[in-house]
């Protein structure tokens, strides 16, 4: 069956148009898989954030221990130094 000019320049117009929705189709397709890539990116992100976050915040309240107990002892070094400087001018004083 001969086919005339005007069938033959539909169909390469047919072809050309299925040429431009496969690539159409395929550029889609990559970006939703980089939008899930990206999606699974920040998921992983803001879950390391989180957990920073918890983190960061048990480390300040063991730096809060550790000033709180600093002072203490500080506290208690000033008094027991109180003790010993009272007992030594005690001695020097009946010497």
């Amino acid at each position: 069956m001969p086919s005339s000019p005007a069938v033959d320049q539909a169909l390469a117009r047919l072809l050309a148009s299925i040429s431009v929705l496969e690539v159409a189709a395929a550029r889609r397709a990559e970006a939703e898989r980089s939008k899930g890539t990206l999606e699974t990116e920040l998921a992983l992100m803001q879950d390391d954030r989180a957990r920073l976050a918890v983190e960061l915040d048990g480390s300040v309240a063991y730096g809060k221990r550790l000033e709180a107990t600093t002072d203490e002892l500080a506290r208690r070094v000033d008094r027991a130094l109180g003790d010993v400087r009272s007992v030594l001018d005690a001695a020097v004083g009946r010497g």
